[in-house]
């Protein structure tokens, strides 16, 4: 137990209970020292209602000397905040996205530069079932990939699976073109509420054309309900040379050049717990996934009621302490994580200009 990850977090939303969650279910990997509030009242209710440690102190919280210190505040605070940590000499695990505009990108490559390790935690690419379809493109099965529809998560994080799925590696130049389009949806859950009435809003969903240097193109696909509406469904369209993924589903040519379909399998269970919230109060925990008689993902911690998100997560957290003590690389290197930031901030330009942007990858300090 003396040797756990020992781990701070800063700020008390709700992105942070992912990293409670994560702690209660491994304790014997993991050690939440403290959670740092803003305020004494804050600090107070989440302590009470998480039966965590909380503080208000900074002091006390360098004190505990964290193998790594959580960053997981606003969105617009959160590469100042991780800067401030940095600075102080700790290695800095951050919510996305690494920072919202490029001078702060180029912020961040020039503290690295000067030492200050810090991890972005784009997890979506440890995602139980996305890892399992991409090692599975990795094999060579469907030949070079070149051309993939995306509709599976937003902006930087559609950003980090577009790259890996097509295989882009560095920075390579790209342009886009994209609108944002109003559809009338049905709404069924939020963070925080299942509503069963029946309501319809107003809901946006972008569409883009990524075209990158090497001839590859990504078509990202993402509607502003898709990431909790049983109505509004995940996919992933891989085309290679020698065939394509879809969803659960391989399409490829075998050594005879016969055309070949496999099932990739997912067996899993449902957790319940105590919650109140409804995204939480009953979940998918994934077992294992076989493709063609192989075992391509075995759950790393083994079953402990975690989700496929929260799984990623704890992964990312492993090997960040690793990391933080010079035992392995970054689990997500900052150029990864400033290339993501970036792509999803052309992708808002060319929302806004309705003209096909080009990357320039000066603006970030390269």
């Amino acid at each position: 137990m003396k040797d756990r990850i020992r781990f701070v977090i800063v700020g008390s939303g709700w992105r942070s209970l992912y990293y409670v969650r994560i702690a209660k279910a491994l304790p014997q990997v993991f050690h939440l020292c403290a959670m740092l509030c803003r305020t004494d009242e804050k600090a107070a209710r989440m302590a009470q209602e998480n039966g965590i440690h909380t503080t208000t102190s900074v002091s006390e919280c360098m004190e505990y000397k964290p193998d790594f210190v959580v960053v997981v505040v606003n969105k617009a605070s959160i590469a100042e905040v991780a800067l401030q940590w940095l600075d102080k000499g700790f290695c800095v695990l951050s919510e996305t996205p690494a920072a919202l505009d490029t001078g702060t990108l180029a912020r961040l490559r020039e503290a690295e530069h000067r030492g200050a390790r810090l991890v972005v935690c784009e997890q979506y690419r440890r995602y139980p079932s996305l890892s399992a379809l991409r090692k599975i493109a990795q094999s060579g099965i469907i030949g070079e990939p070149t051309c993939l529809n995306l509709s599976v998560a937003h902006e930087y994080h559609g950003a980090s699976l577009m790259r890996a799925f097509l295989d882009i590696r560095g920075f390579e130049n790209f342009t886009v073109r994209a609108k944002t389009y109003e559809f009338p949806t049905t709404e069924t859950l939020t963070r925080y509420d299942l509503f069963k009435d029946g309501r319809v809003a107003q809901k946006k969903r972008t569409v883009a054309t990524f075209e990158f240097e090497s001839g590859k193109v990504g078509i990202y696909d993402f509607d502003s309900e898709q990431y909790r509406s049983p109505i509004r469904r995940n996919t992933i369209r891989l085309q290679g040379v020698r065939g394509e993924m879809i969803d659960d589903k391989v399409y490829y040519l075998n050594a005879d050049n016969d055309g070949v379909v496999s099932q990739i399998t997912t067996n899993s269970r449902i957790v319940h717990t105590d919650s109140n919230n409804p995204n939480i109060a009953a979940f998918t925990e994934i077992q294992n996934i076989v493709f063609e008689g192989k075992s391509i993902y075995n759950p790393p911690f083994g079953l402990c009621g975690l989700s496929e998100d929260e799984t990623a997560i704890a992964t990312m957290m492993q090997k960040t302490a690793l990391y933080s003590k010079g035992l392995e690389d970054s689990p997500y290197s900052l150029d990864e994580a400033v290339f993501d930031a970036y792509m999803a901030i052309i992708l808002q330009r060319a929302c806004e200009s309705g003209k096909t942007e080009v990357s320039d990858f000066r603006e970030i300090g390269l």
